[in-house]
């Protein structure tokens, strides 16, 4: 948050992961689990599909994109070992085989990781990871990480090549670490999953990249299209006319490529490939591997910062409560926030107006970014529905 073919959903990763879908679903029931839950059986004002818990704002790398906005040392008001237990628990009250992705910062700097993960396997949760490419993460740590119940493991690459991918991420090393990682995962029989982002400086090296998520044996390649929030700010996102462009081409790779695919804040990705079959009733419900298709921002995923604070996700950072004094499940099913979120009608502007806005509906995080407002218009879609002749998203890139 995985297999090729069909249209994929909306998702993200480590220290600047954290929106919809952000690590998929594991092939195949848990143990302890009694298996993931039928997608299709979800009621997402119920359940979040996807639970993020960023552990740790503590990283070492200092990545242009980074959401979190990392920094070197932890954070003295992170939520403790006795509270990120309480906290697994109030997931597990969701549901059978809830899925929580311990994401950051890098979790890795938790020394209490491997405990939580021991825990939350126990309680029978789908526990995946999404760490830093950094020294920290050697084939012996992967290993241990898959012993402790860990299903998934969520690695970034930001470039096809050393020079572009540390020069990306802000640390010499970081590729050669990363790429060892990922092949101490396929050694240890641990799912891969590969996250990119999408920006002005990283789109024309997709191709390159594409080959080398096949190489690595990944089992889902996650396209991150930018949210211009902490260190993103600084970043050129893609035109929404190059955008249109990258999904179309991922629509296509998803057909051939021996892994599957999704798009992070791009939920219009899901009505680009519907409009290659002209019939909205032939998109499916899953993507083959277990994922739910139409996950957005606060309906079907929750994001839960590393001091408590439950967002819609990671990148849309409008608080509904936070976890040490208030339930999780009340405020994800009864938040005013979170009810709204789950509403496509109560969209605005162009997106208010589209046809496709029950199976897209914009990304709520880009919308709220440019404007303060998470139902308004996202900048980064180019379709307009036949007959709007309103104003268009602000913060628009064309």
């Amino acid at each position: 948050m995985t297999a090729p073919t069909p249209p994929p959903t909306d998702s993200r990763r480590g220290s600047e992961r954290g929106g919809p879908d952000d690590a998929s679903p594991p092939d195949g029931p848990p143990s302890g689990s009694g298996g993931p839950p039928d997608p299709s059986s979800i009621e997402t004002s119920r359940r979040p599909f996807v639970l993020v818990w960023e552990v740790t704002q503590a990283c070492d790398l200092a990545c242009d994109h980074c959401r979190a906005d990392a920094q070197p040392a932890r954070h003295p008001d992170e939520l403790t070992t006795d509270e990120g237990k309480r906290l697994l628990d109030q997931a597990r009250s969701f549901g059978p085989g809830q899925l929580v992705v311990l994401s950051g910062g890098d979790p890795l700097a938790r020394p209490d990781l491997r405990e939580l993960v021991e825990y939350g396997t126990e309680q029978g949760l789908r526990m995946t990871l999404t760490p830093s490419g950094t020294a920290s993460l050697t084939p012996s740590v992967v290993g241990d990480l898959e012993s402790a119940g860990i299903e998934r493991l969520a690695l970034s690459l930001d470039g096809a090549s050393a020079e572009s991918h540390d020069e990306f991420r802000g640390e010499s090393g970081s590729f050669e670490q990363t790429v060892e990682a990922a092949q101490a995962a396929r050694e240890a029989d641990l799912p891969l999953q590969i996250n990119t982002t999408v920006c002005a400086a990283t789109v024309d090296e997709l191709p390159d990249i594409r080959e080398l998520v096949a190489d690595l044996g990944a089992v889902l390649w996650s396209v991150f299209f930018l949210v211009p929030v902490g260190r993103g700010r600084v970043l050129d996102p893609v035109s929404p006319a190059r955008a249109e462009e990258v999904m179309a081409w991922l629509s296509a790779v998803s057909e051939r490529a021996p892994f599957g695919v999704k798009t992070t804040e791009a939920p219009h990705y899901r009505r680009v490939a519907v409009q290659r079959t002209r019939d909205a009733s032939e998109a499916p419900d899953a993507d083959g591997i277990g994922r739910r298709l139409g996950i957005t921002a606060g309906d079907g995923f929750a994001f839960v910062s590393h001091t408590g604070e439950l967002y819609p996700s990671g990148f849309l950072p409008e608080s509904a409560g936070n976890v040490r004094e208030a339930s999780l499940t009340e405020r994800y099913r009864e938040s005013d926030l979170f009810e709204s979120l789950r509403d496509p009608d109560r969209l605005r502007g162009k997106c208010g107006a589209c046809e496709f806005k029950h199976i897209c509906g914009g990304s709520r995080s880009r919308a709220y970014a440019h404007t303060g407002d998470p139902l308004s218009s996202d900048p980064l879609c180019a379709y307009v529905p036949d007959g709007y002749h309103g104003p268009m998203p602000a913060g628009r890139a064309d």
